[in-house]
């Protein structure tokens, strides 16, 4: 009998006697949905893989309605990492990639070099915030820490994986003291959690189940799993977006742009690869106020 739960999900778990926080993420189907519209290179697609497990954990730790945007951008065989999820937990990505300069690079450094992250939220209601930081971790889980550590006033690790099936993370963070008033306890406590989750192998991370590493690191310690949250792969795109972005550069404009690209304009998706195409007719319709119809097409 098949499973019923989702392959995707978040999972917080809570430290009883002590003031922090965990959260595990495991993508499979959504990171899967992503690689198979982009055929992305062993290196990209496990960085794009851990930035989106990064992203899902995030989504887990705010408090907004609207959408979350990681970017990652650099001068090297990288240029760019982006990832959009939601507050209803529905994930998108990309990856820009230089093949020829992909050479054999590995590491962050070398992939990209003289980069920086940047979080953006956007919310459906109230202003837009965005925190932008040097990428100068050696992996993409240190370029969160140093992230947070320069951004917020409470401790935040991450630990982060992805092999090109899989990508799973594990984040830590303090909470406000409630348990433990006396600052040298709360800070012995937080490192002892931190130097446990360092022991913690990629292989574990990626292969064994939340409640296997929650016990295989804190089983002296008082915490609770709470239950999965399911997450999701969802492009936004959709042939009335693409429309209203037609209608954006006017009548005029948008007429041309039809006749130069000989009767029809086509807008692609750079998340999903999914095509909308636009011929005369349809644009006349639109400044008409006639709305979108006709069915999209789909490229693979």
């Amino acid at each position: 009998m098949p499973s019923s739960l989702p392959s995707d999900f978040s999972q917080r778990f809570i430290f009883d006697e002590a003031d922090a926080r965990g959260e595990f993420v495991s993508l499979a189907s959504s990171y899967g949905e992503v690689l198979a519209r982009h055929p992305y290179p062993e290196p990209v697609a496990r960085l794009l893989g851990e930035f989106m497990a990064a992203a899902a954990l995030l989504v887990g730790t705010l408090k907004f309605d609207g959408l979350l945007i990681l970017q990652a951008r650099s001068n090297g065989p990288i240029p760019l990492l982006m990832i959009e999820c939601s507050s209803e937990r529905e994930i998108r990505g990309l990856a820009r990639y230089d093949e020829a300069a992909l050479g054999a690079a590995t590491d962050l450094a070398e992939l990209m070099p003289d980069g920086s992250l940047a979080m953006t939220i956007d919310p459906r209601k109230g202003q837009r915030y965005q925190g932008i930081v040097a990428l100068d971790g050696k992996t993409l889980a240190e370029c969160f820490d140093n992230y947070f550590a320069q951004s917020e006033q409470l401790g935040t690790r991450f630990w982060l994986q992805a092999d090109g099936s899989n990508a799973r993370g594990l984040l830590l963070q303090q909470l406000p003291a409630e348990h433990q008033r006396d600052d040298e306890d709360r800070a012995n406590t937080w490192e002892h959690l931190l130097a446990m989750a360092h022991t913690l192998s990629a292989e574990e991370l990626l292969g064994l189940s939340n409640e296997t590493v929650l016990h295989r690191l804190y089983h002296e310690e008082a915490v609770r799993l709470f239950d999965e949250q399911p997450l999701r792969f969802q492009c936004s795109c959709s042939r009335e977006r693409s429309a209203r972005a037609l209608v954006s550069l006017g009548e005029a404009d948008a007429l041309s742009l039809v006749q130069e690209q000989g009767g029809q304009v086509e807008i692609d998706c750079q998340f999903c690869n999914e095509r909308y195409l636009f011929d005369e007719a349809d644009v006349a319709q639109l400044f008409a106020g006639g709305g979108v119809q006709g069915p999209s097409e789909t490229r693979h």
